[in-house]
């Protein structure tokens, strides 16, 4: 049945965290309708239709916003909705007449849940960019990479989807929750620059104790020490190593043969270099699954990097159901885990527009008036 069993969801159809925050909420059962720009495409990625995971779990309708009937559809959605998730530039959804005065006058418990770069407020409020750039600003870009080398922005996980589309629903379900005990909405102002920063909190704390250096890759997790790396092995693949307390890197180098006094050192940052070169040089001489025979199953913190390809069939990830195949696409499954309240599962065929529309208030109908005045139509169907 879902967490959010009840909980009902105006999402302006977007790029990137938006739909991300979308898809999550309605994993663990928000009813969410997806307002699509008429005429437009339903995948903002433009892939196939229903290749697209990120829309799983929610249908859409094209509304024609440029007209006052459109907007009118929007309002009296919104006027049954619990929030609204939006990721426009700031000032789109005024000029739209559909701001957050506006509707929370018309809803006053409702959350209106604002996605973007950087946020509503501030001088770069305005300006364009992407992932990498909300990382560079927030100072967490800088700290990843190797030593010697430009930072190197992990695709785009961190700012759009770990510090953006994340961020964004746990910002949702904690304004949700206050709204219910107050009967007062806000807006939730979520920031990928922001976001960004919140993310790398555990470097600011280690800043301050004076346990990290701004020099990229010369700190015990950002590659600079040898226990905590990726490392090259004999069949050209990687082994990822992760032994930073002292049982587990004793562990490592007994079960390793790292046993030159040298190791004994962890924590020498003036050793670092050298052992790196040493532990490369082990692991060279075993394929990657001959090292994980020795070690996955051991107190060493070693696993095998996975590709794409192989991670939805290793045992642990087949065994908790990790990924699944649905409508033809591999994909991962809603995370966390609930207990008692079950997540939809993507095999699960998604809720019909109608469905989803009658729950807020608008009728069968109503609709297919709409949809004959040409104000409204029913997108094709995503991978929901």
């Amino acid at each position: 049945m879902g967490a959010l069993k009840g909980v009902r969801i105006v999402e302006m159809a977007g790029i990137g965290p938006g739909p991300f925050a979308g898809m999550m909420l309605a994993d663990h059962g928000a009813d969410i309708i997806r307002i699509e720009r008429l005429g437009g495409t339903a995948s903002p990625i433009g892939a196939d239709d229903g290749a697209d995971v990120m829309l799983r779990g929610r249908p859409a309708i094209q509304v024609d916003l440029k007209t006052p009937e459109g907007v009118g559809i929007v309002r009296d959605l919104v006027g049954q909705a619990d929030g609204l998730i939006e990721g426009y530039r700031p000032g789109v959804m005024e000029r739209l007449g559909l701001g957050p005065d506006l509707l929370l006058g018309l809803n006053p418990a409702l959350v209106y849940g604002r996605m973007t770069g950087w946020g509503q407020t501030g001088p770069k409020a305005a300006d364009v960019g992407h992932d990498i750039n909300y990382l560079a600003l927030s100072g967490t870009l800088h700290m990843l990479g190797r030593a010697g080398e430009c930072p190197t922005a992990p695709a785009n996980l961190l700012g759009d989807y770990g510090g953006g589309g994340l961020l964004l629903a746990f910002g949702m379900c904690a304004a949700i929750i206050q709204a219910r005990a107050s009967g007062q909405g806000q807006v939730v102002d979520c920031a990928m620059v922001d976001g960004s920063a919140l993310l790398a909190t555990l470097m600011w704390s280690l800043r301050a104790q004076d346990q990290w250096r701004d020099e990229r890759g010369s700190n015990f997790l950002d590659s600079g020490a040898h226990f905590y790396d990726t490392y090259r092995t004999r069949d050209d693949r990687f082994i990822a190593v992760g032994a930073i307390e002292k049982p587990f890197y004793r562990t490592l180098c007994s079960l390793a043969g790292m046993d030159d006094p040298a190791f004994e050192n962890q924590f020498d940052r003036a050793a670092w270099p050298d052992l790196k070169r040493r532990v490369a040089a082990i692991f060279a001489t075993r394929t990657r699954d001959e090292w994980c025979a020795l070690l996955e199953q051991t107190d060493a913190c070693v696993a095998p990097v996975l590709s794409m390809e192989e991670a939805p069939r290793h045992p642990h990830n087949r065994a908790r159901d990790t990924f699944v195949e649905a409508q033809g696409i591999v994909q991962p499954t809603p995370a966390p885990r609930f207990s008692r309240t079950t997540a939809r599962h993507p095999s699960q065929p998604g809720p019909e527009p109608l469905d989803i529309l009658q729950r807020f208030g608008l009728s069968a109908e109503r609709a297919a008036e709409l949809e004959a005045s040409g104000t409204l139509a029913f997108a094709q169907p995503s991978a929901r």
